[in-house]
């Protein structure tokens, strides 16, 4: 079993940049090392006849068939426009560009 010392997380975290006090090492030592014994346990179980999956239940995502219909005409579609030049919206220019 992989042990991770106190001095590794301080490694660690300056790597990062983070500053970390010894109180917040300590807790973070305890909760790495924590979780390091969880991922050991998976590696101990997961075996080359075990699939990888992503979900654990089959994921379906049930859509509907895209079939045509009636849509808008272009004078529909721009009639509730604040603003349009007969075929397009108009819209301000963002960010101070000028098209």
């Amino acid at each position: 079993m992989s042990e991770i010392s106190a001095e590794q997380v301080a490694h660690l975290a300056n790597l990062a940049r983070i500053a970390l006090t010894e109180e917040e090492i300590e807790h973070l030592t305890t909760e790495l090392g924590q979780i390091m014994q969880a991922v050991e346990k998976v590696s101990e179980v997961a075996t080359p006849d075990v699939v990888p999956t992503s979900h654990p239940i089959p994921l379906h995502n049930p859509l509907r068939e895209d079939v045509p219909a009636d849509v808008l005409s272009v004078e529909q579609a721009l009639s509730g426009a604040p603003e349009h030049d007969g075929t397009r919206f108009v819209v301000s220019a963002i960010l101070g560009e000028e098209q």
